[in-house]
């Protein structure tokens, strides 16, 4: 039901909802995150140790990059679990956001640690040694399995929620450079081609950079309360410009509370005053169902040219 509020012009009338029908995804994710981090947190230290014992740049580089997915996931499951503290009077709407840090951090731990990888590999295209490539092999088939079943259990949520998106993505950019190992292992142990082992790491991390650079994007415009990209602004102001009575639509604002809520400000101008509460009802419902809008806060003003408002751009006082 709506909430009524005063302002400095009329009444604003707030619908909210815990979850939208195109956001909704499973909530409690702590079973696949504490899995997730106990696999890949012990993989990292066997596979930095193979590593150096099969002198591979490639398996060295790829448990820095699955140490850096243990840190993702780890700020990924503190999102999750901040954005579900209650609101305080310091913190009106929790720690909603939180997940949505999360998220552009993941996203920037997953360059900075493909750009190691990167610079490595160049360095050992100028300096190739041999590699003991059964045990590389060996190591990062087991990579490919710990990363694909971690990877798995984000697969649900990682359209509805972008902090799941980036852990899925971590898991999955570490299943295909494990899977680059293993492809550059068996031909190394067939032709003896040592330059080919820096060279997959080269290829692979370029394909994690371009996948990688929609998340960073997504993210960073969630962070600076930029309208999400699943949202057209244009028809949102064109559904409410269309209800009976509204001759203007202004001060509209779309952001994200969180990875999974977004929300809605605008005041609409009305000059025959407050049509009812079933009409701001039925605006957030709608906005709900058709836009995924689960917090709507409508002003409702009457444009008396004595007390225009201040946030309209026509006003010039």
């Amino acid at each position: 039901m709506p909430q009524h509020h005063d302002h400095h012009h009329s009444s604003a009338h707030t619908g909210h909802s815990q979850a939208g029908h195109s956001h909704s995804v499973p909530d409690n994710y702590n079973a696949a995150f504490l899995v997730g981090l106990l696999l890949n947190g012990g993989f990292v230290l066997a596979e930095f140790g193979f590593g150096v014992q099969a002198n591979s740049v490639s398996l060295m580089a790829d448990a820095g990059h699955n140490l850096g997915d243990v840190l993702g996931l780890i700020l990924a499951w503190s999102g999750t679990l901040l954005t579900r503290r209650k609101p305080s009077a310091r913190y009106t709407y929790g720690w909603r956001k939180s997940s949505i840090l999360a998220a552009f951090l993941n996203a920037i731990f997953l360059l900075i640690t493909t750009g190691f990888i990167v610079w490595e590999s160049f360095h050992r295209l100028m300096q190739a040694g041999e590699v003991n490539s059964p045990i590389v092999i060996a190591v990062a088939l087991v990579g490919i399995g710990i990363n694909a079943g971690t990877a798995a259990m984000f697969l649900s949520g990682r359209k509805g929620d972008l902090n799941i998106r980036a852990a899925f993505q971590h898991m999955v950019a570490d299943a295909v450079i494990s899977l680059g190992v293993v492809l550059a292992g068996i031909v190394i142990l067939f032709t003896h081609w040592l330059w080919l082992d820096p060279v997959f790491s080269l290829v692979i991390s370029t394909l994690i950079i371009f996948s990688t650079w929609e998340l960073l994007k997504d993210s960073f415009r969630l962070a600076i309360d930029g309208v999400p990209s699943t949202v057209d602004e244009r028809a949102v102001r064109g559904y409410l410009c269309e209800r009976p009575g509204v001759t203007q639509v202004h001060d509209l604002h779309i952001w994200s509370m969180s990875t999974i809520e977004m929300a809605l400000t605008v005041h609409l101008v009305m000059p025959y005053g407050h049509p009812s509460d079933h009409f701001l009802a039925e605006i957030s419902r709608e906005l709900k169902f058709h836009f995924g809008i689960q917090h709507s806060t409508i002003q409702i003003e009457r444009g008396d040219a004595d007390y225009p408002c201040s946030l309209d751009p026509s006003c010039s006082v």
